[in-house]
């Protein structure tokens, strides 16, 4: 049911200039879908949905473009501001340029590590809490590949 749900949104975003989520929740009714604005909140979320201009000039839903150029965005932002890493059982502390630690906390995010459950960010230092310890090693692996461009 939710593919078909999904399905029927990338339809309709694409047939309709949609601005709210209300106004997509009511096409999804017409179109014999019982949602709640929670449900269509949750697939807007999982689809990816991003607001760009209409043909009216304001913002409607779309499906977002370049989703790999979008995750290369986020990789440099790592490398670019990462300084160093250390391992605390399954917590794993990132070191970054003054400043920059939420800019990397949400790349991490971006990135989509399974093995990190979330991070807590300061103004250079983050503490990404991981599933076990081994995780963290494997982490640790990941990340410095991902430094050292492999």
């Amino acid at each position: 049911m939710k593919v078909d749900r999904h399905s029927k949104i990338v339809e309709l975003i694409g047939k309709y200039q949609i601005e709210t989520q209300e106004e997509l929740a009511e096409y999804l009714k017409k179109a014999g879908y019982h949602v709640t604005q929670a449900t269509v909140s949750r697939d807007i979320r999982e689809l990816k949905l991003t607001k760009a201009p209409g043909k009216n000039g304001r913002q409607c839903y779309a499906v977002m473009q370049h989703q790999k150029d979008f995750g290369e965005k986020y990789i440099r932002i790592f490398r670019d501001c990462y300084v160093s890493m250390d391992m605390a059982q399954n917590i794993l502390v990132l070191k970054t340029v003054s400043g920059m630690a939420m800019a990397v906390a949400e790349a991490l995010d971006v990135i989509g590590f399974h093995e990190i459950v979330g991070c807590v960010a300061g103004d250079n230092t983050i503490m990404c809490a991981v599933r076990t310890v081994d995780d963290t090693i494997i982490l640790m692996d990941k990340l410095k590949k991902i430094i050292e461009g492999k």
